[in-house]
This record gives structure tokens, sequence and C-alpha cells, in this order.
């Protein structure tokens, strides 16, 4: 089945925290619909029932750096090309919204998959609250 990436498209407040607990990730339910309200875009894919089965976003300040975040794709259909094609729509709609630059935070074993959407890995850090 051939999946469409969707910008902005229309997501329940409940359908992205169901996503992230089926990945593994804690499921941030306040978080929605605050995430939509303050993200630059976000995109989509929904399966041929309408389920969400993947999601991500970029945020920033809209000047020339944005940051992308929550790329996640459900298990099921993981290694199909469907979280590259997500990442992919949402640099292209990085592009067209004016960002120069977008940054990714991920772990290690996610390199290859990032260097294919396009990234190149660099040194960093990352402040977090315990």
């Amino acid at each position: 089945m051939n999946y469409k990436v969707l910008i902005n498209m229309e997501i329940e407040n409940h359908e992205v925290p169901e996503l992230r607990a089926l990945v593994g990730w804690g499921r941030r339910d306040k978080d929605y619909p605050a995430i939509f309200e303050r993200c630059n875009f976000w995109a989509g894919v929904r399966d041929e029932n309408q389920k969400l089965i993947a999601f991500g976003y970029v945020c920033g300040m809209g000047l020339e750096h944005g940051y992308m975040e929550d790329i996640m794709v459900h298990p099921e259909y993981q290694g199909n090309g469907i979280g590259v094609a997500l990442v992919k729509a949402l640099l292209q709609e990085s592009e067209r919204f004016g960002l120069g630059i977008v940054t990714v935070t991920y772990e290690e074993k996610n390199t290859n998959f990032y260097k294919t959407c396009g990234f190149t890995p660099g040194a960093g850090g990352v402040w977090q609250v315990d």
C-alpha cells in the first residue's frame, strides 16, 4: 500500500499520545493540542482504516532555524520507508517555510536512518531536567 504524508493534517488530541505509547514513549497527553498550536507545522500518515501510523513536527521561532521532533512510526509499519518519507516531507515543508537549518536529536542507533533522510551527524549536547 502507498501511504501519503500530509502536512498539517487534522489529528484528534488522543491520536498522537496513543501512537507515542505504541512506540514505547510516554504518552504526554497534556501536550496535545498545545503542540498543534505552538509548532510551525506537523506531518502525519494514516493507514487504510484512517488510523494514525506516523507523526512528526518541526518547531522553532519561525526564523532560519527549526527543530524536528517526535518522529515516530507505528511498530507494525516500521521498515517500509514511511519514516523516511515523513522526515523528507517535513524537510521539504521546512524549506518552503523559509527554514535554512533543521536540527534533530536522536539516539546513536538511529544515525543511519537520519543520514538516509539527509542529515549530517554532528557533535552537540542536550540539557534535560531529571
